[in-house]
């Protein structure tokens, strides 16, 4: 790589400081948001990945566990909880019994739709800002 490449213009120090902020403002009001919805920021994100992994709309334990970056056993706790408060529901696998997946309650569905439509909302609001700092840092 060229040494020249290698600087960072003053122009792309405010494309970066853009984008950390903007993804700052959108993770606190994601907080915020799973925290009036009665749910942690972490319980959302399960939410979130067990909803959103592939076609199938259930998850194993440690795939779940690889999507929000945890040891297996913290997210064993995560579905824990939220399997009492009813938001998630356990199924044995087809073939291999020993295989459990998480899945969505009604409780979930609702809750996460919800959510889901205003962090939709908070994006279409926040995305320009987002995009022009992308493509000043992409160019």
């Amino acid at each position: 790589m060229a040494a020249n490449k290698s600087r960072i213009s003053k122009e792309e120090y405010e494309f970066l400081a853009e984008f950390r902020w903007s993804l700052r403002k959108f993770l606190r009001f994601s907080e915020t948001a799973a925290r009036r919805a009665g749910l942690t920021p972490q319980q959302h994100q399960a939410l979130l990945a067990i909803k959103g992994f592939r076609a199938l709309g259930r998850i194993t334990v440690g795939e779940l566990a690889e999507r929000l970056l945890l040891a297996h056993h913290s997210a064993v706790g995560l579905t824990d909880r939220l399997a009492a408060r009813g938001f998630v529901k356990r199924l044995s696998g087809e073939n291999d019994r020993r295989l459990v997946y998480l899945e969505l309650s009604a409780r979930g569905e609702g809750v996460l739709e919800k959510l889901s439509a205003a962090h939709r909302e908070q994006l279409r609001r926040i995305g320009p800002r987002v995009l022009r700092s992308l493509t000043g840092l992409t160019k």
